[in-house]
């Protein structure tokens, strides 16, 4: 393969990892919140300054779009541009963005990416799909987030779609949070939703992230890598448009 597979035009990741509130699934890649992290966006806070915002999660592959240079750049989350990705669903990625590249710019910030979700291919879950396949979960400058309200303002000048809002307020429990949810969520899943995201803002900015995976609910059965089966595609362009 060429160099360009090895092209970050960050020069990182573009997404991290989100801690594990206390019983979730994990693997080895995985770790645990700390538990002050798990009260606060749980039980109790630490003062009227923190709220508890929290989302259903989407399972899929994520990705980036960022404005670099002028230029707007699809990437994977390992933040190689998607165009070298040896996976077909990258360069769908790819193309997508290009198609609707007046949306990202209307949106973008010079060195900002929009983070999100790209559903075209099924990993754990199948969807059948009630929007386009790309939801977008957070705006970035480096490892600055967006406060809620401002990244809100800015997905709807794109028209773009954001994870279902389950809660937002003081902290909520993960019973309480599980039977909001519902078993499909909101986003036309057709097998059992994997989780929800918290994102706790103090003061109105983010503090810290965390999640909650269901124990149950297993990685990629569905990507042929693990399944040994062809792809199974919740959005293809050949079969159905934006």
């Amino acid at each position: 393969m060429t160099d360009t597979i090895k092209y970050k035009p960050l020069g990182k990741k573009v997404y991290g990892s989100i801690a594990l509130l206390p019983n979730s699934r994990i693997t080895p890649a995985d770790h645990h919140c700390h538990e002050g992290q798990n009260r606060i966006a749980t039980q109790k806070p630490r003062d009227r300054h923190d709220q508890v915002i929290v989302q259903e999660k989407l399972d899929g592959s994520n990705v980036a779009v960022a404005l670099i240079n002028s230029d707007i750049l699809a990437l994977t989350r390992a933040g190689y541009l998607a165009s070298t990705s040896p996976f077909e669903q990258h360069h769908h990625w790819a193309a997508w963005v290009k198609s609707y590249e007046k949306r990202f710019r209307y949106v973008l910030e010079e060195g900002q990416r929009i983070c999100g979700e790209w559903l075209m291919q099924s990993h754990g879950t199948r969807y059948n799909l009630r929007h386009e396949p790309f939801v977008v979960f957070d705006i970035m400058a480096d490892n600055y987030r967006l406060p809620y309200d401002q990244f809100t303002v800015m997905v709807n000048k794109g028209n773009f779609i954001i994870p279902y809002l389950i809660h937002r307020g003081t902290p909520i429990s993960v019973e309480v949070t599980l039977d909001r949810l519902g078993t499909y969520g909101h986003h036309g899943a057709i097998d059992e939703v994997e989780g929800f995201v918290i994102r706790v803002q103090r003061r109105g900015e983010i503090d810290f992230l965390v999640k909650y995976l269901k124990p149950d609910k297993q990685d990629g059965i569905y990507l042929p890598e693990k399944s040994g089966k062809e792809p199974i595609w919740n959005w293809y362009p050949s079969i159905l448009n934006d």
